[in-house]
């Protein structure tokens, strides 16, 4: 359960830090670079729930084929 709740501080983390340098390139002037920042940070989560996903499918396999 400690694993799963490290995971959306993980992904809050990253939003949090996503959002301060977005706002941060759109008061200089720099709406692409801060859209591009935020579409990095939106793959970067992605890849994360990709993983995460991954793994809980793995889980159900295991369980549901009975392999170790």
């Amino acid at each position: 359960m400690l694993d799963d709740a490290s995971i959306l501080f993980q992904i809050a983390g990253i939003g949090i830090i996503v959002a301060m340098i977005h706002t941060i390139l759109k008061q200089m002037g720099k709406e692409e670079i801060a859209q591009f920042a935020t579409l990095v940070g939106f793959i970067i989560v992605l890849i994360v729930v990709i993983d995460e996903i991954s793994d809980l499918f793995q889980q159900i396999k295991s369980v549901f084929l009975f392999q170790g």
